[in-house]
């Protein structure tokens, strides 16, 4: 059963197929298989490792952000509520800054639950998993 194309010289693949029986080529199928699975949930350890690291390193800067900036909106509250309270009284001024920052934590916790959302997880391993199937199909 050497090539079924007299023209085409007989290539290792040829030689192996006419030497090897079906139960050994059966376990080569197999191994590769299982080199394959390994290999994509070595890639989907490393996506999911730099995606951690990356998302630690951010929401560390945002806290320390998040920290000085509350001393800021604290003071620049405090002065505002003073100011606003020599015209209107301490009392009504308290309760139209309160409704600002209601509106203001709102629409924060809107933008970053958007953000949140759009997170994408592991799309390479996502995209060479779908690639599997169609590989394994003969091809004609």
């Amino acid at each position: 059963m050497s090539s079924q194309f007299p023209d085409t010289p007989p290539t290792e693949a040829h030689a192996k197929a006419d030497t090897t029986s079906l139960g050994d080529l059966l376990g080569d199928v197999t191994r590769d298989l299982s080199t394959l699975m390994r290999q994509e949930v070595e890639l989907a350890k490393a996506e999911l490792k730099q995606s951690a690291s990356r998302a630690g390193k951010g929401s560390g800067m945002l806290a320390g952000a998040g920290v000085a900036g509350h001393f800021v909106l604290l003071f620049l509250s405090l002065a505002l509520w003073w100011a606003l309270g020599t015209v209107m009284g301490l009392g009504w001024s308290a309760v139209v800054l309160a409704v600002i920052w209601g509106i203001v934590a709102a629409v924060l916790a809107a933008l970053g639950r958007k953000q949140l959302n759009a997170i994408k997880g592991m799309p390479q391993t996502t995209e060479t998993l779908q690639e599997i199937p169609p590989t394994l199909k003969p091809s004609h």
